[in-house]
């Protein structure tokens, strides 16, 4: 058993991080992205499934900046309304109410930014802004049984969202003990 962990774990641990190699076009995107939250009155995310809950656990960290964020889907979200940012994950973009969702939101005038591993998807095209993560990953035998269905694509999506709030944090001017006051149990 011990060796199949390991293995599980060296093949994660390889392969998510080669799959958030940016190309300059992706930096830029990064940066507009960055830019778009902290000029932002209400931030907006959504996703389904496991992509849905990275996008949550992102959704917490930037609600602990101070910033004034919801989950789209939530009894407690309020309406999108024009000039907010709505970030949307999902690995393959074609996922119907990922997309509805950035058409819907695109059409009242938010800034959607699509996170995907599909740069032809529907979401893509549909977004403001595409960010690409694991979009070179192989589908072979190896993949599928240690890493299955999305799981790269989640684990560089849960990567790539903790980095950038890191660069929230130093523009922002916030730290882990101001953030901390934010925190749901006040640690």
């Amino acid at each position: 058993m011990r060796g199949e962990i390991e293995s599980a774990l060296e093949y994660l641990c390889t392969v998510a991080p080669t799959s958030l190699r940016m190309s300059d076009k992706g930096i830029i995107a990064l940066e507009q992205m960055i830019e778009s939250i902290m000029s932002a009155d209400k931030i907006f995310l959504y996703g389904v499934g496991r992509s849905g809950l990275v996008a949550k656990a992102f959704a917490i960290r930037l609600v602990q900046l101070g910033l004034d964020v919801f989950f789209i889907g939530e009894s407690n979200t309020p309406m999108v309304e024009k000039d907010a940012v709505v970030i949307i994950l999902s690995n393959t973009g074609q996922t119907m109410s990922v997309v509805q969702t950035a058409n819907i939101t695109r059409r009242i005038g938010a800034k959607v930014i699509g996170i995907t591993s599909n740069a032809h998807s529907k979401l893509a095209i549909a977004a403001s802004d595409v960010i690409v993560l694991a979009d070179d990953i192989p589908d072979n035998e190896e993949r599928r049984s240690l890493a299955p269905l999305g799981t790269i694509f989640e684990e560089a999506s849960g990567l790539l969202l903790d980095a950038i709030l890191t660069v929230l944090m130093k523009r922002l001017g916030e730290t882990e003990q101001s953030m901390k006051k934010r925190h749901a149990i006040w640690v």
